[in-house]
């Protein structure tokens, strides 16, 4: 919602750093890879539910103090703080989902999850367009404060705890009082473990799965590197539509709803497709293996398709041809990008599902990075070779890095074997 006000931020705040602009869109962004660190070992160890209470309180207080920031840098500031306690229900809900739903109904639990924070930032933009132009940039960060608050009151009453490890705890602490039985205690609890200890081992969790365990490494750079180039594309809206097209504050919104019609046929379709193949699998041989969320004739062509509509993008605005026509590039590029993310990410849930929401949050991580750094440095790039190479270049770094999904379908069992038992 907020992208369109950049202009004005940057007339009122007296700034005309492009790196600047750039950076307190992305900025959002970049909380999303310092929050998940602490947000998904928290609720591993007291649960989802009140780890998505405080967040939710600490997001709308960050989106009020941004809302009345008087300079650039307490908007950058705050605006970090809104991605950092955004993070946990991003990053959370991939455990929440894993923890309710069964191997074979969780691809469309996930894409219906799916949908409100991959379609938020499509749909955001051309919202915040028009009440820009009316109301001034200001009123997104108080419409986002007032929905954040009345979401927040139904979430605190109407999601309960869903993580079984505390479930448990807390059963056998109800049943401890209730009978006096002081010896009660849940079949996972470790009596060696304090407190302490058990908050140690679970904060550096997100990071160990992600430097020791190889698979979630390679396939989060993957992701990390696929969703970097979408943001980087975000970042060429405004001068493309704008400046080429002539786009006005409040249309260039519309330059975002290919993107959010890409996604959400790509994350409905791959989440269908990915269960109907479980479900398969578990009537021919009565088990599943998580490679089995990976098939080749579903991988290799979304592979493709991102390749294919990075050159579309790039050389239909190079070429200056109607505006419909990178658009509709942009739309593929995101059917694709579903594909690929839908897949790897359900995948690295099934492999790791008693750490679900540790696992997300390492994905998260490297994802985020790469979504508020490589835009800063793409912008450089687009001014040296144009969009017609810049967008080539991406094109030929996607194509090399296609064939890494299909490795980890034939050999992921094999990798995750060799994998140091740490975690615990």
């Amino acid at each position: 919602m907020f992208a369109p006000g950049v202009p004005d931020i940057m007339r009122e705040f007296k700034d005309d750093n492009e790196n600047i602009a750039t950076f307190v869109v992305s900025v959002y962004v970049l909380g999303f890879a310092f929050g998940p660190l602490l947000a998904a070992p928290l609720s591993e160890i007291y649960g989802r539910a009140p780890v998505f209470n405080i967040a939710n309180i600490l997001f709308i207080v960050a989106t009020i103090i941004t809302a009345l920031s008087q300079n650039m840098p307490m908007l950058i500031i705050f605006r970090f703080l809104m991605g950092f306690a955004g993070s946990t229900p991003v990053t959370n809900g991939s455990g929440t989902i894993s923890d309710m739903f069964p191997v074979e109904e969780r691809g469309k639990a996930m894409a219906v999850w799916a949908m409100g924070p991959l379609l938020g930032p499509c749909i955001g933009p051309l919202m915040g367009g028009y009440m820009i132009e009316d109301l001034g940039w200001r009123w997104v960060f108080w419409v986002i404060a007032i929905f954040a608050g009345a979401l927040s009151v139904v979430c605190y009453f109407a999601a309960p705890e869903t993580y079984h490890p505390v479930l448990l705890q807390q059963k056998a602490a109800r049943l401890r009082k209730e009978t006096g039985n002081q010896d009660l205690y849940s079949v996972m609890h470790n009596p060696s473990l304090t407190s302490t200890k058990q908050f140690e081992h679970a904060i550096v969790r997100p990071m160990k799965l992600l430097f020791t365990h190889f698979p979630v490494l390679i396939l989060s750079l993957y992701v990390a590197i696929v969703y970097g180039v979408l943001y980087l594309m975000f970042s060429t809206f405004t001068f493309v539509f704008a400046q080429q097209y002539g786009f006005g504050t409040g249309t260039i919104g519309l330059a975002y709803l290919p993107t959010g019609i890409g996604m959400l046929f790509g994350v409905m379709l791959f989440g269908v497709i990915t269960d109907v193949i479980i479900k398969k699998k578990l009537a021919q041989n009565g088990k599943t293996v998580p490679e089995d969320r990976l098939p080749v004739w579903l991988i290799a062509p979304n592979g493709i398709i991102i390749v294919a509509s990075l050159f579309w993008y790039g050389w239909s605005t190079e070429n200056n041809t109607h505006w419909i026509v990178p658009m509709i590039g942009v739309a593929f590029f995101c059917f694709g990008l579903m594909g690929i993310m839908m897949c790897l990410q359900i995948y690295l849930i099934d492999a790791y599902i008693s750490y679900a929401a540790s696992v997300v949050a390492a994905v998260t991580v490297l994802r985020s990075i790469a979504g508020a750094m490589l835009p800063l440095a793409g912008l450089s790039m687009y001014n040296h070779v144009g969009l017609g190479w810049g967008n080539s270049i991406l094109a030929f770094l996607a194509l090399v890095l296609a064939p890494v999904p299909i490795v980890f379908r034939y050999y992921g069992a094999q990798i995750r074997a060799k994998c140091p038992d740490n975690l615990g």
